[in-house]
C-alpha cells in the first residue's frame, strides 16, 4: 500500500516538475522575444529572424533541465555564445544559461558545477569584449564573477536543502512503518496474553465439568436430585466454556506469542490451569497499590450482578492496568475506582487525582496497556475511554454489556443489593 501511494507521488511530482518547466521555457521565450524589440546599446545589432530563432531555441532547451541538467547547460550556453557571436544584445538570452547554472549546481557535483560556473563568468566576459569599445571592463569582470558566484551558492544551497528534505521524508517513512510494526506486535502480544487467560478460564471449567460429571454418575442411584444438580452446573460451566473458547480462537487468528512486562498482579505469569483473577481479588490488589505510595479507594454502586468468569477478568485486568499506569505516571496521588451496575451494563471508572508529575491537558503517549484493555473490552462488546481530566489527572472508563441472563457467575464484590459501598 505504501509502495503504491510512493509511485503516485513520484508520478504526481514529475508531471508537476513538467508543467513548471515547460512555463519556465515559454516564459522565458516570450519574455526574450520581447526585449528583442527593444533598441539594444550601442555596439549591438538588433534583433532579427534568426536572433528571434536563437532566443526561442534557448528558452525550449530549458524543458529538459530536471532530466539532463548539465547538457541543458552546454546547449542553452552554446546557443547563448552562437548568439553574442551574431552581434546581439547578450544579455536577452543570459537567463536560461543561468537557470542551467543553477539546475547543475543543485544536482551535480562540486568539480561539475565549478566547471559550468567558470563557462557562464567566461562568456560573460567574451560578451564585454566583443564590445569593447562600449562596454566597461571592470564591470564586465565584476558582473561575469559576481552573477556567476551568487548562482552557484544558492544552487548548492539548494541542492543540499533539497538532499536533506529527502532524507528526512525516508526517515519518516521508516518511523512510521517501524510505528505501525511496533503497534501491531504489540497487538498481537496483548490479543496472545488475553487468550492464555482464557485458555486457563476454559480449562477451569472443563475441571469443573469433569468433577460434577463424575459426582453425577456417582449418586444418580440414591440422590437424583442432587444428580440434576451437578448435570445443571455442567450444563452452565460448558456453556460459558465454549462461549470463552470462541472468544480465545478468534483472538487468536493473528500474532506469536509474547508477554509484555510491568504488570502490577504476579498472578499474570501463572501458566496452569487455576482460575483466572476476578473481582475478589480487587481488594488484595488495591492494598499492593496502596503499598505502593497510591491512596486507592473502590465504590460499588448499584446491585453487583453475577459476572461470567471470562468478563469479571476483563474487568479486573481493566482496573489493574489503569492501577499500573497511576503507578508509572503520577507517583504518590489518589485513585478513586467505581463500579457501577446499570440495568443494561456495566461501567468501570478508574480515576487518578493528579499530581505535579501530572498537570491538567497532559496526555499519554498510548501504549501496550491501553491496546490491551481495548481488546480485552472489545471481544466483550465494550469499549474504554482514556484521557486527560480538564481539572487534572487521568481518567480510564470500561463499559460493557451486562450479562445475559443465566449466564455462570464469577468472583465479585460481596455487598448488599441498591447500596453505594467505599473501600
Amino acid at each position: 500500500m505504501h509502495a503504491g501511494f510512493g509511485f503516485l507521488d513520484h508520478l504526481a511530482g514529475r508531471y508537476r516538475s513538467l508543467a513548471v518547466d515547460s512555463l519556465l521555457a515559454v516564459g522565458y521565450a516570450g519574455a526574450g522575444l520581447l526585449l528583442g524589440q527593444e533598441q539594444p546599446p550601442a555596439g549591438w545589432q538588433p534583433m532579427d529572424g534568426l536572433g528571434a530563432v536563437l532566443t526561442v531555441l534557448v528558452g525550449l532547451v530549458l524543458l529538459a533541465r530536471r532530466i539532463a541538467p548539465v547538457g541543458v547547460f552546454a546547449t542553452s550556453s552554446a546557443l547563448w555564445i552562437l548568439f553574442i557571436a551574431c552581434g546581439y544584445w547578450p544579455v536577452i538570452n543570459s537567463m536560461p544559461p543561468l537557470l542551467g547554472l543553477y539546475t547543475v549546481a543543485a544536482t551535480r557535483s562540486l568539480r561539475t558545477s565549478l566547471v559550468c560556473a567558470v563557462v557562464v563568468a567566461g562568456t560573460w566576459v567574451y560578451a564585454g569584449l566583443s564590445n569593447a569599445a562600449n562596454s566597461s571592463m571592470p564591470t564586465v569582470f565584476a558582473q561575469a564573477v559576481l552573477f556567476s558566484a551568487v548562482v552557484f551558492v544558492v544552487g548548492r544551497g539548494s541542492g543540499r536543502l533539497a538532499e536533506r528534505n529527502r532524507q528526512f521524508a525516508e526517515l519518516t517513512f521508516q518511523l512510521r512503518r517501524q510505528q505501525d510494526e511496533n503497534a501491531r506486535r504489540a497487538l498481537t502480544e496483548e490479543r496472545v496474553r488475553i487468550a492464555r487467560e482464557l485458555h486457563d478460564v476454559v480449562a477451569h471449567h472443563m475441571s469443573v465439568i469433569s468433577l460434577q460429571a463424575g459426582v453425577a454418575s456417582y449418586v444418580f442411584p440414591t440422590d437424583p436430585e442432587l444428580s440434576r444438580q451437578a448435570l445443571d452446573t455442567i450444563a452452565g460451566a460448558s456453556r460459558e466454556a465454549l462461549e470463552e473458547m470462541r472468544r480465545m480462537l478468534v483472538l487468536l487468528r493473528v500474532g506469536q506469542e509474547g508477554l509484555p512486562e510491568g504488570r502490577v498482579d504476579p498472578d499474570d505469569a501463572d501458566d496452569g490451569p487455576a482460575p483466572a483473577p476476578g473481582l475478589d481479588l480487587l481488594d488484595p490488589l488495591l492494598e499492593r497499590v496502596r503499598g505502593a505510595g497510591v491512596q486507592a479507594t473502590m465504590k460499588v454502586v448499584g446491585s453487583p450482578a453475577p459476572l461470567p468468569q471470562g468478563m469479571a477478568l476483563c474487568v479486573y485486568r481493566v482496573i489493574q492496568e489503569a492501577l499500573t499506569n497511576v503507578l508509572k505516571h503520577a507517583g504518590p496521588t489518589t485513585a478513586n475506582v467505581t463500579i457501577r451496575y446499570e440495568a443494561r451494563s456495566i461501567e468501570v471508572c478508574v480515576i487518578d487525582e493528579g499530581s505535579a508529575n501530572f498537570p491538567p491537558h497532559t496526555s499519554i503517549t498510548p501504549g501496550h496497556g491501553l491496546i490491551g484493555m481495548t481488546e480485552r473490552a472489545k471481544i466483550y462488546g465494550g469499549t474504554v475511554t482514556a484521557g486527560p481530566r480538564a481539572l487534572g489527572g487521568f481518567e480510564v472508563r470500561l463499559v460493557l454489556p451486562a450479562p445475559a441472563t443465566g449466564d455462570r457467575p464469577a468472583g465479585h464484590p460481596a455487598s448488599g443489593h441498591g447500596q453505594v459501598r467505599h473501600r
